[in-house]
């Protein structure tokens, strides 16, 4: 069937009114339809031969009916009637091996336990559902999204291709339920925010400051998303250390990049933050289901890391795949991902962004062309969420230190045989005593040159060519550590991607 029949059902009618404004038939039945489904699809896959992804496996769907008494082809059930479509589902099995699932775990996270239900901070329709063991998010979406989703599929092959780490939105499944008279699109995602990890604050940031304030009615909620500017009040920004801001605002840019290249914009970052210091729930009181991760790439550490790990899932531990993070004196764990990205930049959108800049500062809104919006983002994430430890501010001044009292004791070392040198002059008066006393010193350091003269008969001038050569021997090895006094690379090392109006050592945290 092709995509134009298949997404042409319903529509003018009022099952696709219904679709549009997501009104709920009963949650059990939409839940146990989908989780059926998806099953079946997964389940059918199994019989395809594995092959290469062709370009016309990204347009394709499938289309099948599923009634409640069962068929030849489907099992029975105990909900209503559907019919299940499933878009490009060689590319999205494809894109599931591409991040270690396999066929097996999908099923038993899909279908083992009943979904779980979770509320949707966000200005859309769209309804939320969690697998039991953590791993998997479902998000029902529009018909515009899932056909923008689906003209994006090559892309974003070609894209995973190349850089498998990724803070974007993982898309392991494209599914159409059509069930109670309603049509409901859903995809399958990763999960950025597990809830085996308390979320001591959840923010949702765009880099725009026209209404991104939390409502009161979000604000009253035991777990509120906030927004951008709650942010600025809240948080004086998250400290990392230079080698993690690095790396998490190069893959910040990458990503970013690639959504301009599909004129993408109106996405966020979704952040999480644990607090480590704050007491935490017993291990017995928390998310037991999940026994270890099964998706490769999947958390926050592993995205923005270069180097490459085993193809094996990594095991479970108490930081869930958090990154490590400051603020004041607390200790953070961070977790984050770029969501919605599913919007582009259609004339809607450019009359939207219109119609707000007459009113309001069109800089500060939302919605923008995907260049601005993206050097925004990332100017917002790089100077005022996420900010760089400067322990090389110390460190360097240490390390100058060091190199200073490593010269100071080096001159020490060398002039020390010259005065005593001196004071056995006086003492002595007599150029062979000082000649034997230069060479039986036991604290004549080894790069100082051993001299070796005959006395002419002219004991001044002798002295003289000797004070010479010792001053010489000594600037020398006074010249040799004074590299180390010139300013560490690292101190110099500009903070990335913030726009070049910054200064090279980034903001200040005030």
């Amino acid at each position: 069937m092709s995509t134009s029949t298949a997404d042409s059902v319903g529509r003018g009618t009022k099952s696709s009114k219904a679709s549009r404004d997501h009104t709920k038939p009963t949650a059990a039945a939409l839940k146990g339809a989908i989780q059926l489904g998806i099953g079946y699809a997964v389940g059918n896959l199994s019989s395809k031969p594995d092959r290469d992804v062709l370009m016309q496996d990204f347009s394709m769907v499938e289309s099948v009916f599923l009634p409640s008494e069962g068929s030849n082809l489907t099992p029975a059930h105990h909900y209503p009637d559907f019919r299940l479509k499933t878009y490009a589902p060689l590319a999205f099995r494809y894109f599931r091996e591409l991040f270690g699932i396999k066929p097996d775990d999908y099923l038993y996270s899909m279908c083992n336990e009943p979904l779980i239900e979770l509320t949707n901070p966000g200005a859309s329709s769209s309804w939320f559902y969690l697998t039991s063991d953590d791993e998997f998010i479902i998000k029902t979406v529009q018909h515009k999204e899932a056909e923008f989703l689906q003209k994006l599929l090559p892309g974003y092959y070609m894209n995973l291709n190349q850089n498998p780490r990724t803070l974007l939105p993982k898309f392991y499944g494209l599914y159409c339920i059509q069930c109670s008279g309603v049509t409901v699109r859903v995809v399958v995602m990763n999960n950025v925010l597990p809830r085996a990890m308390k979320m001591h604050y959840k923010y949702d940031l765009k880099g725009s400051s026209y209404k991104r304030r939390a409502s009161r009615k979000e604000r009253v909620k035991s777990s509120p998303t906030f927004k951008d500017l709650d942010f600025q009040e809240m948080h004086e920004g998250l400290h990392f250390d230079p080698d993690t801001y690095s790396a998490l605002m190069k893959t910040l840019q990458r990503d970013c990049r690639v959504l301009e290249s599909f004129k993408i914009m109106d996405y966020s970052l979704l952040l999480g933050i644990h607090v480590s210091d704050r007491k935490q729930l017993g291990r017995e009181n928390r998310c037991d289901s999940r026994k270890g991760q099964k998706v490769l790439y999947s958390t926050a550490l592993e995205s923005i890391q270069g180097n490459a790990k085993g193809s094996e899932p990594v095991a479970d531990d108490d930081t869930l795949g958090g990154i490590p993070a400051k603020h004041k004196d607390e200790n953070l764990l961070i977790f984050l991902g770029i969501i919605d990205i599913l919007q582009s930049y259609r004339f809607i959108k450019k009359v939207e962004h219109s119609w707000k800049a007459l009113v309001h500062d069109g800089d500060t809104v939302s919605v923008h062309r995907p260049s601005f919006y993206a050097d925004r983002f990332l100017k917002f994430m790089g100077s005022i969420v996420f900010k760089k430890m400067h322990p090389l501010r110390g460190a360097s001044s240490k390390r100058k230190k060091n190199s200073f009292y490593a010269v100071k004791a080096a001159s020490q070392e060398f002039l020390s045989p010259l005065k005593e040198e001196k004071n056995e002059e006086k003492k002595a008066q007599s150029l062979d005593n000082l000649d034997a006393d230069f060479y039986s010193s036991s604290k004549q350091p080894d790069l100082l040159p051993r001299v070796s003269f005959k006395p002419t008969g002219n004991n001044e001038e002798d002295l003289e060519n000797s004070e010479a050569r010792r001053a010489s021997s000594s600037t020398i090895a006074l010249e040799d550590p004074l590299p180390s006094l010139s300013v560490s690379p690292a101190d110099s090392e500009l903070d990335v991607y913030l726009g070049h109006t910054d200064s090279p050592r980034g903001p200040s945290c005030s």
